[in-house]
């Protein structure tokens, strides 16, 4: 499998209201928001916004209520395409409520490769929405992701 697109995470850790980084260099970028903090649905879509604003061409959500990140995520991109059809704008958005995080990580490794206009993803942003840092878990847990297929059962 280590011929397919190699994903190279960075992690990127948003607390609640707070501030949000430039990160437009990664773009495009895949995101795997990662929610583990309480939030406003205000700031949710200020966050929606700044994603498809700063080149995520895919995003997936993991964790509590993340099923409303894939319609916030999917509203920004409606507004940012000015209600038009554009395929080399457009964002793909899932949700992975019932998954594993590592699960979503391998998702994101071996499926989310490509944006809607078939750009290569290689560079993917571990949106974590928490009080608390967690990238070197988080990291660690990605790169071992990109065994799991192998060590799951049929």
């Amino acid at each position: 499998m280590d011929e397919l697109i190699k994903t190279t995470p960075h992690y990127v850790r948003i607390a609640p209201g707070g501030a949000l980084p430039d990160v437009t260099p990664f773009a495009p970028f895949k995101a795997i928001v990662v929610l583990e903090s309480e939030y406003s649905s205000d700031w949710q879509n200020e966050v929606s916004n700044w994603l498809v604003a700063s080149g995520c061409r895919y995003m997936m959500a993991w964790g509590p209520e993340c099923s409303s990140w894939d319609d916030s995520v999917d509203w920004a991109d409606i507004e940012a395409r000015d209600y038009k059809e554009d395929d080399s704008k457009f964002v793909m958005t899932t949700w992975h409520d019932d998954e594993s995080l590592e699960s979503v990580f391998w998702y994101s490794q071996f499926c989310a490769i490509f944006s809607c206009d078939e750009q290569e993803l290689r560079k993917a942003l571990i949106l974590h929405v928490s009080e608390s840092d967690r990238e070197a878990e988080f990291l660690l847990l990605f790169e071992q992701s990109r065994t799991l297929a192998e060590r799951e059962p049929d």
